[in-house]
């Protein structure tokens, strides 16, 4: 992988997107999406990840993060934030029974693995982080995110949208993960 794609300095922030195979729309269901929170809560307050900005879309994230000085890397981050959040999303929907789509995504995540190193393959491997080296990089991502449910169609405001940080930065007193603003 070329180094346009790693976390080069662990004192910048960064724009990651996590993708779920397929494309497959999990965030559908609260219960998988509060495997997310707070498994990123989690990340905050254990490992010094900073989330200056994030979405949760119905089969991706976007996150703006950093470390705090301390923490942990932001590959030993998002390493494992995936794989908890990949093991306990899979027990939700095996274990969920009004999941109407159940038999079909597990098969689905089963056969997007590689059977010589794992048996099931809930997330695509890649964050492609982008350094966030100028303040204009920076808000072009935040808008990026902050948008992306209102170009999707999903709310007319991005600050409507309760699974995004567009939230915290319109002043909205309900939210549903902290952030460290920039």
């Amino acid at each position: 992988m070329s180094r346009k794609y790693k976390f080069n300095d662990q004192t910048k922030c960064y724009f990651v997107t996590l993708t779920v195979t397929e494309w497959v729309d999990v965030f559908t269901r609260k219960e998988y999406i509060d495997i997310i929170i707070d498994s990123l809560t989690f990340c905050q307050k254990n490992k010094g990840l900073q989330i200056h900005s994030y979405v949760i879309m119905t089969n991706h994230l976007h996150l703006i993060i950093s470390t705090k000085e301390g923490g942990e890397k932001l590959e030993f981050i998002l390493r494992d934030f995936k794989k908890y959040t990949s093991q306990n999303i899979r027990k939700a929907i095996e274990q969920n029974p009004k999941e109407s789509r159940k038999k079909w995504m597990l098969w689905l995540f089963k056969s997007s693995a590689n059977p010589a190193k794992q048996n099931f393959q809930f997330w695509q491997h890649y964050n492609f982080p982008i350094q966030l080296s100028s303040p204009k990089l920076l808000d072009q991502k935040m808008n990026y995110i902050h948008n992306n449910p209102v170009r999707s169609g999903v709310v007319n405001e991005p600050e409507e949208y309760m699974y995004s940080s567009a939230r915290h930065y319109s002043g909205k007193k309900y939210t549903v993960l902290e952030i460290d603003f920039v």
